[in-house]
């Protein structure tokens, strides 16, 4: 099936075997991450000067859940937003340190895909809130599907009968009870149904898209053993992974292989 860019989903998938086949939907950005020297401080202001040394692109948000799906060898039909916000970090190459963040172009055109008829192992909706689905556009999709759906979001009302990723923050501000809940807690771990499922302790040197990665983890690995509990311990790996690397990291084979074994 091609998708929006025209290209079929068989020659965008990294391993010829395809286990499992995921619709996934929402919102994407291009993460743009420019790395510069910052050697001393403005004359004209206490702020200080870059100059950059390299710069790095990729797609991020739904897109990089994709592409850490295709990592674990699932087919992914994904339906997302042409019009892709750009979210431009500058970084202190010494240090790692990101001194600030520009965010342009944040608000991006409406669902307006026809929606699919073919037979689909799980649904997974990675919502950032940027306009892409609304509220009502959400439930509809998950009383549409038959068969688990997995959503990361950022709205505060949610539907019931589905596997919700959530941080902590996120969990704080939703209303009413979720019985599938999983709450991650960055190095803590995560948590479901009162149980703890500890996390990776490495050193951190950048956080954006490490909640794609546990997604798209806790996904698979769910679709491969049967039961959340035991796709968890596993999502907390990959995260683990995402945040030692620099940049909107995608799992390699290397990685995955580490993880499973």
């Amino acid at each position: 099936m091609p998708n929006q860019f025209g290209f079929s989903i068989e020659s965008e998938t990294i391993q010829p075997q395809k286990q499992f086949k995921v619709l996934l939907i929402g919102d994407s950005c291009i993460d743009k991450y420019v790395y510069c020297s910052c050697d001393r401080l403005s004359p004209e202001a206490p702020v200080p000067v870059l100059v950059e040394q390299r710069v790095q692109q990729t797609r991020g948000m739904a897109w990089n859940v994709r592409d850490n799906l295709l990592s674990f060898g699932v087919e992914v039909y994904i339906m997302t937003n042409q019009n892709m916000p750009v979210k431009t970090r500058y970084v202190d190459i010494k240090s790692n340190q990101q001194i600030m963040r520009l965010d342009q172009n944040d608000e991006v055109d409406e669902f307006s895909w026809d929606l699919p008829t073919e037979k689909f192992d799980a649904l997974v909706i990675s919502d950032y809130n940027k306009g892409f689905l609304s509220e009502e556009r959400l439930f509809d999709l998950v009383e549409w599907f038959d068969g688990p759906t997995f959503i990361d979001s950022k709205k505060t009302h949610l539907p019931r009968n589905c596997f919700l990723k959530l941080n902590d923050l996120e969990a704080k501000k939703l209303t009413g009870v979720h019985p599938h809940l999983i709450t991650t807690k960055g190095s803590e771990g995560a948590t479901y149904r009162g149980i703890t499922y500890p996390g990776v302790k490495v050193p951190v040197f950048d956080v954006a898209g490490a909640g794609d990665t546990f997604l798209s983890a806790l996904v698979y690995f769910y679709l491969k053993h049967g039961r959340i509990e035991d796709a968890i311990p596993y999502a907390n790996k990959c995260a683990a992974v995402a945040v030692r690397n620099s940049g909107t990291y995608v799992l390699s084979e290397n990685d995955i292989i580490e993880i499973c074994n």
